[in-house]
Order: C-alpha cells, then sequence, then structure tokens
C-alpha cells in the first residue's frame, strides 16, 4: 500500500496540473477534476493492478479503468502522466486540436491508458461490462473499474446497464459514482432528483460502499480496498464517494460555476498559492 502522506502530495500536484491545463487553453472542466483527484490518484496509484509500461487495449492480465463521465480528462490525464503511461511534458498539449489529449479522451491517436471514447454521457458502464464479461470468458482474473458523475445517472442507459450487471453477476466489476450534487445547470436536485442511491444499487442487485467523503485520501483508499475485497463474490460493486466540486481551490469550491469554465490569470495565481508544488511542475 502507498503512504497516504505520498498519494496527498501527488494529489495536490495533481491538482496543480489541473488549473494550469485548463487555464492554458482557456478551456475544460476543472470543477469536478478537482473534486475527483482524491479517486483517481488513489486508483492509480494504490489500488489498481496495471502496468502502464506495458498497455495493451485488451487489457489482458491486467486492471482496467473506463472514463464514463469523460469531461473530467484534465484529472485523468495528470494522473496517467504522473503514473507514467505518457510524459508529463505532454500535458502541455491538453485540448490542442489534433493532439493525444483531447477535450474527451479519444482513441484516434493511441494514447496509453484510453479504451474507449466517452464523454457522451451514460455509455461507460455498458462498455465496462462488456470488457468485465471477456475477462471471465478469458480466465483473467483482474478487475474492471468505471467512474461516473451522479448527474450522468440522469442517463436511462446506466439503468439499463446496472440492470444487466446485477443479473448477470458481473462481480469483476467496481463502478464508482461522483456524488458532488453539481451538474452543468445546476444542483442535481434541481435539475431532476436522484432519489436513495443506495437503495436504488441495492434494487438492481450491486453491492454498495459508501464513501462519505470522497476528498479524504484514506476514507477513499478505504472505500476501494473495501470494494476490491467484495469483489467475487456474485454481485457488481459500486462505491458512493461524496465529494465536493472544486475542493482544494477554495473559490472554486462547492458551486457548478467552474464545472465547464477555465480559472483566469488572476484566478490561476490565486489556485496555485494554495497547492504547493510537490512533484515538478511541467
Amino acid at each position: 500500500m502507498t503512504n497516504i502522506l505520498d498519494l496527498q502530495n501527488i494529489a495536490t500536484q495533481v491538482r496543480r496540473d489541473i488549473v494550469r491545463m485548463t487555464n492554458a487553453v482557456n478551456s475544460g472542466h476543472p470543477g469536478g477534476s478537482l473534486g475527483c483527484t482524491e479517486f483517481m490518484t488513489a486508483l492509480f496509484f494504490d489500488i489498481m493492478e496495471h502496468n502502464p509500461a506495458d498497455f495493451a487495449m485488451e487489457g489482458k492480465n491486467s486492471d482496467m479503468f473506463f472514463l464514463s463521465n469523460g469531461h473530467i480528462t484534465p484529472v485523468l490525464y495528470s494522473v496517467m502522466a504522473r503514473r507514467g503511461y505518457f510524459p508529463v511534458e505532454e500535458l502541455k498539449t491538453f485540448r490542442v486540436f489534433g493532439t493525444r489529449l483531447q477535450g474527451h479522451p479519444s482513441t484516434a491517436h493511441g494514447l496509453p491508458g484510453i479504451r474507449m471514447a466517452s464523454g457522451s454521457l451514460g455509455q461507460g458502464l455498458s462498455v465496462a461490462i462488456g470488457a468485465a464479461l471477456a475477462k471471465k470468458m478469458d480466465g483473467d482474473n483482474k478487475l474492471v473499474y468505471t467512474l461516473h458523475g451522479d448527474g450522468e445517472l440522469e442517463e436511462g442507459q446506466i439503468w439499463e446497464a446496472a440492470m444487466y450487471a446485477g443479473a448477470k453477476k458481473v462481480d469483476n466489476l467496481i463502478a464508482t459514482i461522483d456524488c458532488n450534487g453539481q451538474q452543468i445547470d445546476g444542483t442535481t436536485d434541481e435539475v431532476l432528483a436522484l432519489g436513495d442511491l443506495k437503495a436504488k444499487w441495492e434494487a438492481f442487485g450491486w453491492t454498495v460502499v459508501g464513501c462519505e467523503n470522497g476528498n479524504d485520501m484514506k476514507q477513499m483508499v478505504d472505500a476501494l480496498t473495501l470494494a476490491k475485497t467484495l469483489s467475487g463474490k456474485g454481485k457488481p460493486v459500486v462505491v458512493l464517494m461524496k465529494t465536493e466540486m472544486g475542493y482544494g481551490v477554495d473559490f472554486m469550491q462547492g458551486t457548478n460555476k467552474y464545472h465547464g469554465v477555465a480559472p483566469s490569470n488572476d484566478e490561476l495565481e490565486r489556485a496555485l498559492a494554495q497547492l504547493n508544488e510537490t512533484l515538478g511542475d511541467y
């Protein structure tokens, strides 16, 4: 297990990457990226069994990850680069036309670590189920992970996939829901209230793991570790993690204002002043 302090230091650097990447091109989605930084850091640096130097699309004998809420590529690209999937310097090319680091994940340019184009919300769970079933057919005992936004759960395809995974006992699948209560048009309660998510996922045949504070690194690691121990027992597992959109930068926290708005130059300086450089900027 990676030391919690080391993971926290990585997360701080990832947050620096997020605000710098989005500021540089005046576009992107920093809010959800900042909120999911602990999850992504814990997953890629501690929980998943994977080898960045030996990436292959089929993912045999390796854990796999699918980002369904594909707009939060700033956090995904930063964590992937810091973990060794591609050079950290390449983060400078974020959202530049024709590069490998497009605004939403793309398979067109062969970026290591990316197995599906995503960002058309609702599709990632279906793809992950296919990958998980393929592993079962191949006798591969590694796991498949996904991340989804709570606003994404307003998509009907999510629930079709959830019903299928529960009915077919896809128990090598761990989905995580970012429950930050925010989406681009307001709060999830204002747009389309989600109700009792724990009861809903359990009704679809899933084992539910709660994480009361997904921005606390130890809680995040503990929740994902528990989810791993519950896999392989006849049910898919879902982690419901409560996070705060924009976490780590005080003026970006708890609001959907920065869901899809990059920090200005002045705001960037204010953000960086709150985030110590820990691994070195690109």
